[in-house]
C-alpha cells in the first residue's frame, strides 16, 4: 500500500462535504478490469474495502503489476490532466467497495473553487509522483539486467 493519504482526509470539512454529495458508491466483483491503459479518463475512485492492481502495457509481454492500492486510496489521477486518457490499468484484486466521482463534476468544481483546486492538486500531484516512481522500480526489477540497483537514477 502506498504512503499516499486520501484526498478526503486532507481536505477542510466544508470542501471533503461538497466532494461527497457528488460521489456515487460502487462495487466491482474480483477480476473486473475497472479501465484500460489509453481509455477515456472520466471518473476516478477512493477505495472503501478490497484491492486494486495497477497494470502497465508492455509490448510483447504480459502487463506488470505496478502497485497494489487499498483501503482509502485514490484509484485513476490520469482525470486531471489533458488529454484525459488512463496512463496505468486497473483490475479489481478482490471485491472492490468505493466512492466514484465524476471527473468533470471535480474539475468545475475546482476551477469555481480555487481553494479546493489547490488542495486536489496538491494531493493528485503526490499520487502522481508516487505513482512514477513505483512504476520505475517496478519495470527496473522486472526488467533491467540487474534490477533497480542498477545504479540507474532519474
Amino acid at each position: 500500500m502506498s504512503n499516499t493519504t486520501t484526498v478526503l482526509s486532507a481536505l477542510p470539512t466544508e470542501h471533503r462535504d461538497r466532494l461527497m454529495r457528488i460521489a456515487r458508491e460502487v462495487s466491482f466483483p474480483v477480476g473486473t478490469r475497472i479501465f484500460e491503459e489509453g481509455g477515456r479518463a472520466d471518473r476516478f475512485w477512493i477505495i472503501r474495502t478490497g484491492s486494486v492492481v495497477l497494470d502497465m502495457h508492455v509490448p510483447g509481454r504480459r502487463a506488470p503489476a505496478i502497485e497494489t492500492l487499498g483501503h482509502n486510496e485514490l484509484v485513476g489521477w490520469s482525470w486531471l490532466f489533458p488529454p484525459y486518457v488512463w496512463q496505468l490499468g486497473a483490475v479489481a484484486q478482490s471485491p472492490v467497495r468505493a466512492h466514484e466521482f465524476d471527473a468533470m463534476a471535480v474539475r468545475l468544481m475546482c476551477e469555481d473553487d480555487p481553494a479546493l483546486g489547490a488542495v486536489v492538486g496538491q494531493w493528485v500531484g503526490r499520487v502522481l509522483a508516487h505513482r512514477l516512481q513505483s512504476a520505475r522500480t517496478r519495470l527496473l526489477d522486472l526488467y533491467a539486467p540487474y534490477g533497480s540497483g542498477s545504479g540507474a537514477r532519474g
